[in-house]
């Protein structure tokens, strides 16, 4: 149970590392411009793609199937990513 504890911990850390960089970018280059929303939804996209991993880790016992929901997981991920960033996809989500 610890251990599992102190993976959901690493993932917190690392979501706040994550969202640092373009924190410390912003105040180095004018290139990077995120607003506090920015924040707020990339921390909710990283934290829901967290989460959702580790309850995949504690629940899902065939490591086949753990590669394959995670590697799901992380696609999602960098669709939904692309999409906000660029609007690949053309939806309204993407605000384009």
């Amino acid at each position: 149970m610890l251990a599992q504890n102190k993976r959901l911990l690493t993932i917190i850390l690392g979501l706040e590392a994550l969202l640092l960089i373009p924190l410390i970018a912003m105040q180095f280059t004018s290139e990077v411009n995120w607003r506090y929303t920015d924040f707020i939804v990339m921390g909710v996209l990283l934290l829901t793609v967290g989460v959702l991993a580790e309850y995949t880790l504690r629940i899902v016992k065939n490591q086949e199937r753990r590669i394959i929901l995670i590697a799901f997981l992380i696609l999602l991920f960098l669709l939904i990513w692309a999409e906000l960033a660029v609007g690949i996809f053309g939806t309204p989500f993407a605000g384009s």
